[in-house]
């Protein structure tokens, strides 16, 4: 949503002249980009990057805090949509047996350590041993098996110590956490500036340790206001979608993609961007891209599926092609529409929408977008992206979730859609994702007049009756207040995912308020749950018929049809690394580097895990890296004999072991 923390244009614009100068004197020059019409493919490059020290050892930045305050109103989207009778309304629900929390705990509260804002914008992510939080404007990082903290929380502006410019000074929110399961990295970013948000500040990890250092980047995208930035994961690039808006905040100009260059961040070398412009104007609805799930990578140069909100009556895809090296070559174009079932639009013109227990005061559902994120997996038989929105049905709000399948390759169909009203209670700001075995989660918070706002999520098993959440719901947390004031803001977004390691237990975070009824007071809420039946591939989900009105039954009936399987014939684990070497590092640690394997197995290899001890052949997982043949291990004692091993990894697993190295730690 639009920034917190922008207040006045004249001064901004002054202040932001300053920067330029500033900037002018960095490596890397800002090649600005003005909005544009579509497919006038423009590039940008850092305008500064380099490399952090590790965040566990930055002194945390002092943020002087704030006075209390919203984000700056952001105007309903003018979609043009017209309501229809909902035919796909799950209106009863089934018996209860979604699985209960494995880990559930607090997350970071108000005042974000310093931002004293609302709403949290709260999302996170969870990688091979740590959950990492970010909230505007926090960052903290938690052990994934206990749930204790083993950083924070502190500023995201400590990321951004030392880096100069508005990364460091002047970052606005709107914050996303993401973790490339193919590299293991983690990618964090927010949007920057003075008078307006017109950088994207992006730091992705140099190391699977979120307490570790960043390759830090600067972006200045151009002189309007970029709001609502969205990110996804991808094989050739980190994908953004951002809503724009004139340089002063005040008109919508529309939605508008981007594409930065991953390889070149994961490398921490000078990386560009390359966007096609705004596409559709200001009546288009927003679009999310695709964040890959799962070790399976889509098919070898696949564009990204950008799915536009149903405000058309249609799913749009689009699809962005990058190219990097040829830039004019990239292309942003539709692929797909698919029809979208009929639904009424929540809550048009007011904020004041989700009733409350204790209060007249009513919560903000933001009902005119795709709520994060757009989940994608590949299958091997088929591929799916799974996303959510919000919809008025039998007078409370209600999810309605969607499966798409198909979206690079086509044909795209709606596989499933259904809206999730089983009763009166309202259920909104939800995230969905589905698991390596294709069963699929919803999180969301719920409220009523009678209820505070908790957070709960529901399910289906892959082999359930399509267009039903058959599982049932599950409280993960009931709430203990509710909020009032505060511009009835709420979310604006929260974030289930679901662990690379087994590839089966989902994590959920999102918002609650304390005891009591106030404002500016929120809290978040981690959990963690798995489905029994996860593991071994996804069990076929029975074939939807051609109607798409929802039809109650408590009897799920899987089909008996063979589980396909995600590894197609003839593709195995990479073979061994090749020449293993270590040597005493320049500065600190251990330096190794190594050779690729003589065999990929087939399939593209997508990372290597890197192995230690201090003693030969005790060797145990230290990190895992993308696509690189070296590494520098500071984590190190002066004067100790360190032991490795490395294996490759691609989309099958792990290789077997290179030879093994050794050095003395400088």
């Amino acid at each position: 949503m639009k920034s917190k923390f922008f207040r006045s244009p004249l001064r901004g614009a002054l202040f932001l002249m300053l920067i330029f100068l500033t900037l002018g004197t960095m490596s890397n020059q800002v090649a600005p980009v003005s909005a544009q019409g579509p497919n006038q493919v423009t590039v940008g490059h850092d305008y500064r990057h380099d490399v952090s020290p590790p965040l566990r050892d930055i002194k945390p930045v002092v943020v002087p805090p704030r006075h209390e305050h919203e984000a700056n109103i952001n105007p309903h989207i003018n979609t043009g949509h017209q309501d229809q009778l909902d035919p796909v309304v799950q209106s009863s629900p089934f018996a209860a047996a979604m699985p209960s929390p494995l880990l559930n705990f607090n997350g970071i509260p108000f005042p974000g350590v310093a931002c004293n804002c609302a709403p949290p914008d709260t999302n996170g992510e969870v990688g091979l041993t740590q959950y990492a939080q970010i909230v505007n404007e926090g960052y903290q990082v938690f052990n994934k098996s206990t749930g204790a903290s083993v950083l924070g929380p502190v500023s995201i502006s400590t990321i951004w110590g030392g880096f100069g410019g508005v990364c460091e000074t002047a970052g606005g929110g709107d914050p996303v956490m993401l973790y490339d399961q193919l590299a293991n990295r983690w990618i964090v970013s927010q949007f920057a500036g003075t008078s307006v948000p017109t950088d994207e500040c992006i730091a992705v990890s140099t190391t699977s340790d979120a307490t570790g250092s960043y390759n830090r980047y600067g972006f200045h995208l151009g002189t309007s206001f970029f709001d609502y930035p969205k990110i996804g994961v991808w094989p050739d690039a980190y994908y953004m979608a951002m809503d724009v808006y004139n340089s002063t905040g005040t008109i919508r100009l529309g939605p508008q993609p981007f594409a930065f260059n991953r390889t070149a961040m994961l490398n921490g070398a000078s990386a560009s961007f390359i966007t096609t412009g705004i596409t559709g104007g200001a009546s288009e609805d927003l679009y999310l891209p695709s964040d890959l799930d799962g070790s399976t990578l889509p098919a070898a140069g696949a564009p990204n599926s950008f799915v536009e909100w149903p405000g058309s009556g249609t799913y749009k895809v689009y699809h962005f092609h990058v190219d990097f090296g040829t830039p004019a070559n990239s292309t942003f174009s539709l692929f797909a529409n698919p029809a979208a079932a009929g639904f009424t639009l929540l809550c048009p013109t007011t904020r004041n929408c989700v009733p409350q227990s204790a209060t007249t005061s009513r919560l903000d559902a933001i009902g005119d977008r795709f709520m994060f994120r757009l989940a994608y997996r590949n299958y091997g038989d088929h591929e799916a992206v799974v996303t959510n929105y919000t919809v008025s049905s039998g007078g409370v709000a209600g999810i309605r979730w969607i499966e798409l399948r198909n979206v690079t390759n086509g044909p795209v169909t709606v596989f499933q859609q259904s809206t999730y009203q089983p009763d009166t209670t309202w259920r909104w700001m939800g995230s969905a994702a589905m698991d390596g075995s294709g069963n699929l989660a919803v999180g969301f918070s719920a409220s009523s007049s009678s209820i505070v706002p908790g957070l709960r999520y529901a399910g289906r098993l892959a082999g359930d009756p399509v267009n039903t959440l058959a599982q049932g719901e599950t409280v993960l947390f009931a709430g203990q207040g509710s909020q009032t004031g505060t511009s009835n803001r709420w979310g604006d977004y929260s974030d289930l995912t679901v662990d690379p390691v087994d590839d089966c237990t989902f994590w959920f975070t999102s918002e609650y308020y304390p005891s009591g009824v106030t404002q500016f007071n929120w809290r978040t809420r981690i959990g963690s749950f798995k489905f029994a039946t996860c593991g071994g591939g996804p069990t076929p989900t029975n074939t939807p018929t051609n109607t798409p009105i929802f039809t109650p039954t408590n009897t799920p009936t899987p089909t008996n049809t063979p589980t396909p399987t995600n590894t197609p014939t003839g593709i195995t684990v990479p073979s061994a690394p090749q020449n293993l070497t270590a040597a005493p590092a320049r500065g600190k640690g251990v330096q190794l580097s190594w050779s690729a394997p003589a065999s990929n197995g087939g399939s593209p290899i997508t990372g290597y895990n890197i192995y230690r001890s201090t003693v030969a052949g005790g060797e145990t997982l230290l990190t895992s890296v993308g696509n690189v043949t070296s590494f520098k291990d500071t984590s190190t004692t002066r004067g100790q004999t360190y032991y490795y091993i490395v294996k490759a990894v691609n989309a099958v697993g792990e290789g077997p072991a290179s030879n093994e190295a050794s050095a003395v730690a400088k």
